[in-house]
């Protein structure tokens, strides 16, 4: 697993879908994943630091698992297969949910959890950093 961060969220210039945009941690490759509107919007709101009145539902997951006192430790974006993400959440009892990245990457924002990514995903759709 290659340790990811976030580079940010934008759009597809062609067909204007969200994009979140992962580097590596060493920032070599790039990873782009397709995702929609309302994760993106959770995923901006957590960068800028924006809280709502009330909870939305990646703020609900947060404070349940807080509750529980059982912390998402990472993120593992695991496959592609017929061009949709997979993601697995990693807890602290040792627990593993699978997810869309793009709910896992909202999470772990919030979470502070490690984003990862497989060599194999990478390998297949990562894009090298442009000189």
């Amino acid at each position: 697993m290659v340790e990811m961060t976030i580079y940010g969220v934008s759009f597809d210039l062609v067909g204007k879908q969200p994009i979140v945009l992962l580097k590596t941690a060493d920032g070599n490759r790039y990873l782009p994943i397709w995702i929609g509107a309302v994760e993106a919007t959770a995923i901006a709101f957590a960068q800028q630091g924006m809280v709502s009145l009330r909870p939305l539902t990646h703020d609900l997951f947060k404070d349940v698992l807080e509750v529980l006192n059982v912390q998402l430790r990472t993120v593992n974006i695991t496959a592609l297969r017929d061009g949709i993400f997979y993601a697995d959440l990693i807890f602290s009892n040792g627990a593993e949910v699978s997810a869309r990245p793009s709910d896992s990457i909202a999470l772990a924002l919030r979470t502070g959890a490690a984003i990862c990514a497989t060599d194999e995903i990478l390998d297949e759709v990562g894009v090298a950093r442009p000189d």
